[in-house]
C-alpha cells in the first residue's frame, strides 16, 4: 500500500467514519506506516470488521461508536481516546452523509439540517476537540505539532445539483480548514482538506451499479475508473508524516483528473 514509504511510528491518528470506504483506506495507509489508530464509526458490525483488519498490521487500534453530530458524544469519545491512547497527533474529520436527491425548491429544512449536522457540525465538533488537545500539548512544551484534516469534496468547489446541502457543507469545510491553517500554525499544527471525486463507496454504490449513471461518469474521468478507498492511503500517510510539517492550508484533489478534464 501507498503508506509504506513513511514512518509514522509513535504517532496516533483519529479517523471519523474510519470503518469503511475512504476512511478505512486512509487508516490502512497510516497503519502500514506504523501509526496507531482511533476509529469512530456508527455501525457496530463495520466497526468490528475495521478493527480486525487494522489490528492485522500490528498496530494499537481503538474503535468507538460515535455519532459526530452529537457534541456530547464527540467530547466523551475524545476524552476516552486520549485516556487510552495518550495523545492524538492527527485528526481526520471524514464522517459524512449524502443528501437525498431533490430539486432545490423541494429540499426540506429537515434534510438540509440533517446533512449539515453531520458533515459540518460533526467536523467542527471533532476538529475542535482535537485542536484543544494539540494546543494544550504545545503550551506544555510538546514540539511534535499535529495534523487537522477535513474531508471536503470537489462538490464543495464546483457545486452539485440536487445535492445543495452536501455541496454547501463541503464548501464550508474548505473555508473552515483554511482558517484553521492560519490560526493553528503557531502551535505547530497543520490543517488541510482532501477533496475526493467519484469514489466507489457505500455512499455511491447505487450510482456505481447503475449502467446509465456509470456510463455518464466514467468517460469524464481520464484514468477511466472509479476511485477506491485505497487511493487515499498515501495522502493520509504523507499528511501524518514529518515530511508535511510545512504543508498547510492546502486542498488535495483526489479525483483522477475529473474536475480538470
Amino acid at each position: 500500500m501507498a503508506g509504506k514509504g513513511f514512518d509514522l511510528s509513535g504517532k496516533v491518528a483519529l479517523v471519523t467514519g474510519g470503518n469503511g470506504g475512504i476512511g478505512l483506506g486512509m487508516a490502512e495507509g497510516m497503519a502500514q506506516a506504523g501509526c496507531d489508530l482511533v476509529i469512530w464509526g456508527g455501525n457496530p458490525d463495520k466497526n468490528a470488521a475495521a478493527e480486525k483488519k487494522l489490528a492485522a498490521y500490528g498496530r494499537k487500534v481503538l474503535v468507538q461508536k460515535v455519532n459526530v453530530a452529537d457534541e456530547a458524544q464527540v467530547e466523551a469519545a475524545m476524552a476516552e481516546a486520549l485516556k487510552q491512547m495518550g495523545r492524538i497527533d492527527g485528526c481526520f474529520a471524514n464522517a459524512g452523509v449524502s443528501q437525498k436527491r431533490a430539486v432545490f425548491h423541494e429540499l426540506s429544512t429537515e434534510e438540509w439540517r440533517r446533512v449539515l449536522s453531520v458533515n459540518l457540525d460533526g467536523a467542527f465538533f471533532t476538529l475542535r476537540a482535537a485542536a484543544r488537545h494539540m494546543v494544550e500539548r504545545s503550551q506544555n512544551g510538546d514540539k511534535a505539532g499535529g495534523r487537522l484534516v477535513g474531508m471536503a469534496s470537489t462538490a464543495g468547489v464546483h457545486g452539485a445539483a440536487r445535492a445543495e446541502s452536501y455541496a454547501a457543507s463541503k464548501g464550508a469545510m474548505l473555508s473552515m480548514v483554511r482558517a484553521l491553517a492560519v490560526g493553528m500554525a503557531r502551535y505547530g499544527v497543520t490543517a488541510n482538506s482532501i477533496l475526493p471525486g467519484w469514489i466507489e463507496t457505500e455512499m455511491t454504490a447505487a450510482g456505481v451499479a447503475d449502467p446509465k449513471f456509470s456510463g455518464n461518469v466514467l468517460p469524464r474521468i481520464p484514468v477511466r475508473r472509479w476511485g477506491q478507498g485505497s487511493d487515499f492511503a498515501g495522502i493520509a500517510a504523507y499528511i501524518m508524516s514529518d515530511t508535511s510539517q510545512y504543508h498547510t492550508g492546502d486542498s488535495f484533489v483526489i479525483d483522477g483528473a475529473y474536475t480538470i478534464f
